[in-house]
């Protein structure tokens, strides 16, 4: 019962963080560029715990419920598509490298925002049935790593806080 309510109370955070997101203009002309607020929670998941394997099943659960439910609530059946498209990528590669004990949570932050951008195209070349835009992959790329250093920065603040939240009863 702990770990459904402490869930929850994450998810939640996650779907606030995605609702600001959705009010902050930022894209720079570039379709898909986000800052990613979300993904902070994904990433903390995945070092709750201090074993290499951390979290990732509750990380995987919390991501897919709130990119389905921010979808219906902030956006449209697209942005479901592409946000699946992007966190399975993505959520692959940050559990592979979260097993990897050379990677910082920042390495791995990278890495998720980067393959995030990865998977949105991969899936943007599908529905649009054209690669032309695979030209938006560069600008994307330099977004995902910027973005994942912070948010990975932001992560190691706040993951002694998450921490202790969920050692208490």
């Amino acid at each position: 019962m702990k770990r459904t309510v402490e869930l929850g109370f994450l998810l939640a955070v996650a779907l606030i963080l995605s609702y600001v997101e959705s009010l902050i203009p930022f894209g720079f002309g570039i379709p898909g560029i986000k800052l990613g607020l979300p993904n902070l929670i994904v990433v903390l998941l995945l070092y709750r715990d201090k074993a290499l394997s951390g979290g990732a099943k509750e990380a995987l659960l919390v991501n897919g419920l709130r990119i389905v439910l921010s979808g219906f609530l902030f956006g449209n059946l697209y942005a479901i598509l592409y946000g699946l498209a992007g966190a399975a990528c993505s959520f692959t590669v940050m559990v592979l490298a979260r097993r990897c004990r050379y990677l910082s949570m920042v390495g791995v932050s990278v890495l998720g925002g980067v393959f995030h951008n990865v998977g949105q195209v991969m899936a943007a070349v599908f529905v649009v049935e054209t690669f032309a835009v695979i030209y938006y992959l560069p600008a994307l790329l330099v977004a995902g790593v910027v973005t994942g250093a912070v948010l990975g920065l932001l992560g190691m603040e706040l993951l002694p806080y998450l921490r202790r939240f969920m050692e208490r009863g």
